[in-house]
């Protein structure tokens, strides 16, 4: 991940990737224009590099010239275009290919292709290395395009950020620099306690997989009374629907700083599931946090609970033993899912209250 001015940006394209796109972009005006003698007319700031790698790979005479336009202000398009179109040469009856690194919505190439086709050239064409299919809904034909892309913001290989990132050789494209904390621990490690700490420490959303299942089931809704329906037959509910809460949780709070989950995942599958989601929101698992709390300690601190919680599963010591074993039977593997993505980070969970945040807050600060 690298940063230019104020945002985040993740690997994207490869070098390589890049330059496949090049060659298929070069392969298709060889095979029509190689013979017509065109003009290549680079569109600045963004083209110079797949201008001067595309033209090195024409296989015929060509001519080259720039132009430059602007439409963009930081990571966003103003919808108004700024067009130099002074030329030092003359595109009457002439076969003339406009090079673009990128076109998104196509209002550069609409205003430019009218433009340009008042100087009566005998051909028009628009090539541009990468298309975002998405968002392109103008009937004018782009003739020659290298690679769809999806729709998301990247610098690179002549994309800028505010005049920044052109120099890259790779694609990069922008995402959240959010903080998501899986809070890992067995019952009675004190999750919930540190969550609610760190939470207003960093300024972080706490989701509570528990809290989330009595909200909609309280609330009757489609979700809680699907999860409901499960848990009254005794059966787990899928992780499918768990999934779905949470992505509800999370979409509720659009402008968050980051998450820490607690409670979930409980499996690979679900640690899989929150990949997935988070990744279709442009982020990622920061790392887990484990509290590492000794069993007999953990007896102790249940059934201490238990006096004043009046949770029955608190005060029997074999109902809490038998909860720990689960406890290292099905979710203690997912140690080692987090660890294998070196992401896993153990905290040693005994002490006091004060003691335990200030370790924790050392491993949430690495992140």
């Amino acid at each position: 991940m690298i940063k230019i001015h104020d945002l985040y940006f993740k690997p994207f394209l490869s070098a390589h990737e890049i330059q496949q796109a090049v060659e298929n972009l070069a392969y298709q005006i060889n095979r029509d224009l190689k013979d017509s003698r065109p003009i290549f007319i680079g569109v600045l700031n963004g083209s110079y590099m797949v201008l001067a790698d595309l033209t090195r790979k024409f296989q015929g005479d060509c001519e080259v010239a720039f132009l430059r336009t602007s439409s963009y202000e930081g990571t966003q398009s103003t919808g108004t275009i700024k067009l130099d179109i002074e030329l030092d040469v003359d595109l009457k009856d002439r076969t003339v290919i406009v090079v673009e690194d990128i076109v998104d919505t196509g209002l550069t190439v609409d205003m430019l292709s009218r433009k340009l086709n008042s100087h009566q050239p005998a051909a028009l064409h628009i090539a541009t290395l990468f298309l975002k299919p998405d968002v392109y809904k103008r009937d004018f034909k782009i003739d020659y395009v290298g690679q769809n892309i999806e729709n998301k913001f990247v610098v690179g290989y002549g994309m800028d950020y505010n005049n920044l990132g052109r120099n890259l050789p790779e694609l990069y494209v922008q995402t959240s620099r959010m903080k998501n904390i899986v809070l890992f621990g067995p019952p009675g490690a004190g999750k919930g306690t540190q969550a609610e700490r760190l939470k207003d420490k960093y300024g972080l959303v706490h989701i509570s997989t528990g809290d989330v299942f009595r909200y909609n089931i309280k609330n009757e809704t489609e979700l809680g009374t699907l999860a409901k329906s499960y848990m009254d037959k005794g059966n787990l509910v899928p992780d499918e629907v768990t999934i779905k809460m949470l992505k509800a949780e999370v979409e509720k709070n659009p402008e968050a700083n980051g998450f820490i989950f607690d409670g979930f995942p409980r499996t690979d599958a679900q640690a899989k599931a929150l990949d997935e989601l988070l990744q279709s929101l442009d982020t990622e698992v920061s790392g887990m946090v484990a509290l590492e709390v000794q069993d007999d300690v953990l007896v102790d601190r249940l059934l201490e609970r238990g006096k004043s919680s009046g949770r029955l599963d608190d005060a029997n010591e074999k109902v809490i033993q038998d909860r720990i074993a689960v406890y290292y039977k099905q979710t203690a593997p997912l140690k080692e899912f987090y660890q294998n993505q070196r992401k896993y980070y153990g905290v040693d969970g005994v002490g006091s209250v004060d003691e335990i945040t200030d370790r924790l807050s050392v491993e949430f600060d690495k992140l």
